[in-house]
């Protein structure tokens, strides 16, 4: 039986918060994935193999955001957290309104993060 694991994928164009993040999720039991940036991610074919995403807001090119309009305007259903490290005129409401599952401030809370992570991956995984 050919069995597909699915991934968490961790984009932002910081390589310490990356590191920081896919360790995390590794010690939760997560096979995280880690990208420099929504292009690199996007280019990876890995999309259908996610089971959630979590993307920096603030990236040179594409941003967490062109990439959440881009995977929602692809009529895709993977869940999709924001984090920032920067102040925005943005708020929560702002990107759960646009299809976001999550959002959080850097430094993230890890616990909180996780929590909604599992509770995501287990209402679209049943088994």
């Amino acid at each position: 039986m050919n069995v597909q694991v699915r991934t968490i994928a961790v984009i932002d164009d910081d390589p310490r918060v990356l590191e920081s993040l896919v360790n995390f999720l590794a010690s939760c039991g997560y096979k995280a994935e880690s990208y420099l940036s929504a292009e690199q991610f996007l280019g990876s074919c890995e999309l259908s193999r996610c089971m959630c995403i979590i993307a920096d807001i603030e990236m040179r090119a594409m941003s967490g955001l062109d990439l959440l309009q881009h995977i929602r305007s692809s009529k895709s259903a993977v869940p999709l957290v924001i984090i920032t490290g920067k102040p925005s005129q943005n708020s929560e409401a702002f990107y759960l309104e646009r299809g976001a599952i999550g959002f959080f401030r850097k430094p993230v809370d890890c616990d909180a993060l996780v929590d909604l992570i599992g509770s995501v991956c287990n209402r679209s995984n049943p088994d």
